[in-house]
């Protein structure tokens, strides 16, 4: 949609958006304070979903405007001009050990409004449980050893409107529940809130996404029996109480533009910015409390066929053993080919720095759903 005019808010919606950053601001400083509160919670909703998004390097909050975007940009579920969408993704880390699945479902409400469902897992299973190896006489008994796994769950409800009053603006939120559990050992529950929006300007796209807005709370519950806290003791581990567990919020700011190069070949590039607010992190832009980490992706396609990807993120710098500081990043690249009503992506990506994990090969589907679909004139 082409913006015409000078964009100018409208009261009711700056009063929302004040509002939103001031809750926003304070969660941050009343967590900042906790001084129990972790860098690093619920990490397997920082992954990312699609191969898409992974093969520009996580730069997707400005662009993203299908199913994926429950995850992404909330803001971005209009782009899908009314059309059902699904989309599912596997990937494996650590040479298969730990899996991490995606599926999604997207629908319009109306003409301006869509919402979508997002499951994510991200799981190891067939973990050995020891503690019962030594029977009462004790003896080593490996027929005692059994198996269990330890996974996250996330469920993320969303939706996106646009804004008919103000061209080119999009707006939306998601509310997810996190179910996470080892074995028999412990279980948590989570809540948490995401908001977002993008603006079209001419030709160029701005995004803000505001994650876990009003910090994500896991309640942890353990249920130990006697006799495994009676190994754990004897073999020196800490015995955990239940906890409460916080995810402070995060920011991140998008922008991108497409340009056409020749007939029907074209070019975007996306820029993000994550703005964490809970000390130094090992990013590229060290603060105390804040710290920023850019992204950078581009992808080149011809029409709406096919797409090559590339992407930069995890921009790090580390002191190597003879004190020497040396920067490192993780590359992406990524595939992307459209056969009638599916869309068929991949991306050579990782979540960690490439100095850490190896990359991982990661597939997406998306499938666009409309009346039409099985129609005989359609193909």
């Amino acid at each position: 949609m082409k913006h015409t005019g000078i964009f100018t808010p409208a009261p009711n919606m700056m009063r929302r958006f004040l509002t939103l950053t001031a809750a926003a601001a304070a969660s941050v400083l009343s967590h900042t304070a906790l001084a129990q509160t972790p860098k690093y919670s619920n990490e397997f909703l920082a992954i990312g979903v699609g191969a898409r998004a992974l093969g520009m390097g996580g730069a997707n909050v400005a662009s993203v405007g299908d199913v994926t975007s429950g995850y992404w940009n909330p803001a971005g579920l209009p782009l899908s001009e009314g059309k059902w969408q699904v989309g599912v993704m596997h990937s494996e880390y650590f040479a298969g050990i730990a899996k991490y699945d995606y599926a999604a479902v997207s629908a319009p409400i109306d003409a301006n409004t869509a919402a979508s469902f997002s499951f994510i897992r991200f799981g190891v299973d067939d973990i050995p449980n020891t503690t019962q190896l030594i029977d009462n006489n004790g003896q080593i008994d490996y027929d005692r050893i059994t198996a269990f796994t330890a996974a996250d769950y996330g469920f993320l409800f969303s939706v996106g409107r646009r804004t008919p009053k103000v061209p080119g603006l999009r707006y939306g939120g998601t509310v997810k529940v996190v179910y996470r559990h080892v074995g028999e050992f412990a279980t948590a529950w989570g809540f948490g809130l995401d908001g977002g929006a993008q603006y079209d300007l001419g030709k160029w796209r701005f995004a803000f996404m505001a994650r876990d807005v009003t910090s994500t709370f896991n309640a942890w519950n353990f249920t130990l029996d006697e006799q495994t806290k009676e190994v754990w003791e004897q073999t020196g581990n800490e015995i955990p109480k239940s906890s409460l567990e916080v995810t402070l919020p995060r920011v991140v700011l998008g922008v991108g533009r497409k340009f056409a190069i020749w007939k029907k070949l074209h070019i975007y590039p996306e820029f993000n910015f994550d703005f964490t607010f809970d000390g130094k992190r090992s990013v590229l832009i060290k603060g105390d409390p804040i710290s920023i980490e850019p992204k950078a992706g581009i992808e080149v396609g011809w029409g709406d066929i096919i797409h090559v990807r590339f992407g930069a993120n995890n921009i790090q710098d580390y002191t190597d053993d003879d004190g020497k500081a040396i920067w490192t990043w993780q590359p992406n690249v990524g595939l992307g080919v459209r056969i009638w009503r599916f869309r068929i992506d991949y991306a050579l990506a990782s979540f960690l720095n490439q100095s850490v994990a190896p990359v991982s090969h990661v597939f997406s589907l998306r499938m666009d759903i409309d009346k039409g679909m099985f129609n005989k004139k359609d193909g």
